[in-house]
C-alpha cells in the first residue's frame, strides 16, 4: 500500500519535470548562423572586405618586397628593398547589417635598397560605415556597400599625408555554397585634391575551400585600375609609370602608361577557435614587376571576432 502512494505522489512531480524540462532543453539550443563559416580577405586590405558587418579587431603584419627597377617617365630607376606594415583594423557592428568601420591605420617602415633613403612613419587614417542592403541567410548571400574617408594624417615620408584627403565607395559580395565561399569587392578612390592623388578604381575576388573545420586554403586577385592622374608635383616618386595599388596613392602624372596593375595571392586561414582565426598569403604581381611597388609580398594576419 505505502509502495502505491508513493508511487501515485511521484507521478504528478515526474509529469511536472517533464513539462518544465522541455523548454529548458530549447533554451540551449542557439539559432545556428547560416553566415557564421565566413572568412574575411587576406590581401587588398585597406579597401577589400567581407560583405557582413561583425564586430571584429583585424591585426595584421605586411613584409612587401619592392622592385629592383621600377618605371619613370626618364627610364628605368634603381629601386629594390622592402615595406613593412604594422596595422589594426577595427569593425563595430550595431546589427547584421549596419557597422562602422576603421580601414587604415598602422605604422609602416620604407626600406630601399638604392635611389631613396630608408624613412618609417605612420599611414593615413580611415574609417566609415558598412551596409548590408541584401542580407539573404536562406541563400547564404549578402552584399554591401561601405563608405570610407581617408584623412592626410599620415606621414609624407612614407608616402602619406599628401593632399586633402578622399572617399572610398565600396560595394561588397558574399556567398556561400557548402564548403565554398565566393566574395568580392570593387570600389572607387576618389580625392579630394585631384592634383595630389589620382582616382582610381579597383576589384578583388576570393575563392576559399573549407578543406577541414580547421583549415581553409584560399586565392585572391586583386585590379587596380588608374582611372585619371595627379599632376605629379606631391610625392618623391611621382613621375612613375604607375600608380601605388592599395596602400599608396603616388598622384603620378604618368600614371595612365601602366593604368593597370593585376595581382595574385595564395594562402590560407586557420580556424583557431569559434571567434579568432589567422591568415597568411603570398602575393605577386602579373602585370610586369617594374610597372607597380610590389616584387612579391607575404601577409600575416589575425582576426578577433565579438
Amino acid at each position: 500500500m505505502k509502495s502505491q502512494l508513493a508511487t501515485t505522489a511521484l507521478l504528478p512531480l515526474t509529469a511536472v519535470l517533464a513539462i518544465a524540462g522541455e523548454p529548458v532543453m530549447e533554451t540551449q539550443q542557439e539559432p545556428t548562423n547560416p553566415f557564421a563559416k565566413a572568412i574575411n580577405p587576406i590581401s587588398n586590405p585597406t579597401l577589400a572586405d567581407l560583405a557582413l558587418p561583425r564586430t571584429n579587431i583585424h591585426a595584421m603584419f605586411m613584409h612587401h618586397r619592392l622592385p629592383n627597377e621600377i618605371s619613370l617617365a626618364g627610364g628605368d630607376v634603381e629601386l629594390g628593398g622592402d615595406l613593412n606594415l604594422l596595422a589594426v583594423q577595427l569593425e563595430y557592428a550595431f546589427n547584421e547589417r549596419f557597422s562602422i568601420v576603421a580601414t587604415k591605420d598602422g605604422y609602416i617602415d620604407f626600406n630601399p635598397d638604392k635611389t631613396l633613403e630608408d624613412q618609417e612613419g605612420f599611414a593615413n587614417l580611415a574609417a566609415g560605415v558598412k551596409y548590408a542592403f541584401i542580407y539573404d541567410t536562406v541563400n547564404q548571400f549578402a552584399m554591401s556597400g561601405t563608405a570610407v574617408v581617408e584623412v592626410p594624417t599620415g606621414n609624407r615620408d612614407v608616402f602619406q599625408g599628401y593632399g586633402d584627403g578622399a572617399v572610398n565607395l565600396i560595394v561588397n559580395g558574399l556567398k556561400l555554397h557548402d564548403n565554398w565561399q565566393f566574395s568580392g569587392s570593387i570600389g572607387t578612390h576618389v580625392p579630394f585634391d585631384s592634383d595630389a592623388e589620382s582616382l582610381t578604381g579597383f576589384a578583388s575576388a576570393h575563392v576559399s575551400y573549407r578543406l577541414t573545420e580547421k583549415f581553409i586554403p584560399l586565392a585572391e586577385i586583386n585590379w587596380f585600375h588608374t582611372f585619371e592622374e595627379g599632376d605629379g608635383t606631391e610625392t618623391p616618386i611621382s613621375v612613375t609609370d604607375f600608380e601605388g595599388g592599395d596602400l599608396i596613392n603616388l598622384g603620378s602624372s604618368n600614371a595612365k602608361v601602366n593604368e593597370d596593375i593585376v595581382t595574385l595571392a595564395l594562402g590560407a586561414r586557420y580556424i583557431i577557435s569559434d571567434s579568432v582565426n589567422i591568415g597568411a598569403a603570398y602575393e605577386i604581381p602579373l602585370t610586369d614587376e617594374e610597372d607597380n611597388l610590389m616584387r612579391d609580398r607575404f601577409t600575416l594576419d589575425i582576426v578577433w571576432e565579438f
